[in-house]
């Protein structure tokens, strides 16, 4: 077999694949809202089942629900049969794939199923099958051939039922409100997290933060800092407003300029006016951006009126592995 023939063999069966989905897209009804309305609903989790390939699909449909504040869990239609059926509730709801509507294992779980009054969605190639017929909710993934010539392997039919258990549960996380800050909880250690961490989750605040008033001598400016250890010092005005900051790099300046005298010195006198500062609400890789544009090591996190909320270090950034 020539790599000419290789690669058509591939692009034939991407073909296939992708118009089975597109396929999908264009029946989308009812049915498809009905059973995101009865997920959303649901009080307890998502059981995801299935068999062979179904399973492994149901697999994927689970961990991606799951991951967007969904509760789901995968029960292998085999072992449900043999004691994992203790795992399912009446408050749970159940999503069975079966492209046939006919697999054995999951038939005869269904009298169990709607005995305890578990609501059932299928994803199946079948509407008049067993499986459809006890089902609350039938989502058709049916397709005109499979990518395999002889129609043995679930190819096609696979990916069309992993494309529509994506669509539920991504419908279902709008439905639900899910964003980045939810995301960003649910995947603390992903890369994606990792850029949308905010500058709360990161700030340093309360008695943490080095703030001196205005007319505080450098003396005590200088045991602040030590004391904080964020290398800084923010001098505020009798409202708690941020009105400059004293540096590390300053405190050389200062020194160098005034020699001991600057001891005496009052913090506004020797202050940087007009910080780099950021809100509490911007994500941390902003913080990183402000940080490396001006050169500096630490930032202030500033409320609409002024006031200072909190400070962010460089090493906070770090700690996150962001880069």
């Amino acid at each position: 077999m020539t790599k000419d023939e290789i690669i058509k063999i591939g692009k034939s069966v991407l073909d296939i694949e992708s118009k089975a989905v597109e396929s999908l897209a264009s029946r989308l009804d009812d049915n498809f809202a009905n059973a995101v309305e009865l997920l959303s609903q649901c009080e307890s989790r998502v059981i995801v089942t299935g068999m062979g390939k179904s399973g492994l699909v149901g697999r994927k449909i689970a961990a991606t629900m799951a991951s967007c504040a969904t509760p789901a869990l995968f029960i292998h239609a085999a072992e449900a049969g043999h004691g994992d059926l203790g795992m399912i509730s009446a408050k749970d709801v159940v999503i069975a794939i079966s492209y046939s509507g006919e697999t054995n294992e999951l038939v005869s779980l269904l009298g169990f199923i709607k005995r305890i009054g578990v609501s059932l969605i299928s994803i199946t190639g079948n509407p008049k099958s067993k499986l459809a017929q006890y089902s609350d909710v039938v989502l058709q993934a049916d397709v005109k051939k499979e990518a395999e010539p002889s129609g043995l392997i679930p190819t096609a039919s696979s990916t069309a039922a992993l494309a529509l258990g994506d669509a539920l549960a991504i419908a279902l996380m709008r439905k639900k409100g899910f964003g980045e800050d939810e995301f960003a909880s649910f995947h603390p250690k992903g890369e994606l997290a990792k850029k949308l961490i905010k500058v709360s989750a990161l700030m340093h605040i309360g008695s943490q933060i080095p703030t001196v008033p205005q007319k505080t001598l450098m003396k005590s400016v200088l045991d602040v800092m030590t004391s904080k250890k964020l290398g800084m010092a923010c001098v505020i005005d009798n409202e708690d407003r941020i009105l400059g900051v004293i540096t590390d790099g300053d405190l050389r300046r200062i020194f160098q300029k005034y020699g001991d005298a600057a001891l005496e010195k009052s913090a506004i006198a020797c202050m940087t006016a007009a910080p780099v500062t950021i809100g509490k609400n911007n994500l941390a890789t902003e913080a990183l951006k402000l940080m490396e544009d001006h050169k500096i090591t630490s930032l202030i996190i500033k409320d609409p009126e002024g006031r200072i909320e909190g400070i962010i270090h460089l090493h906070d950034l770090w700690r996150t592995e962001m880069f």
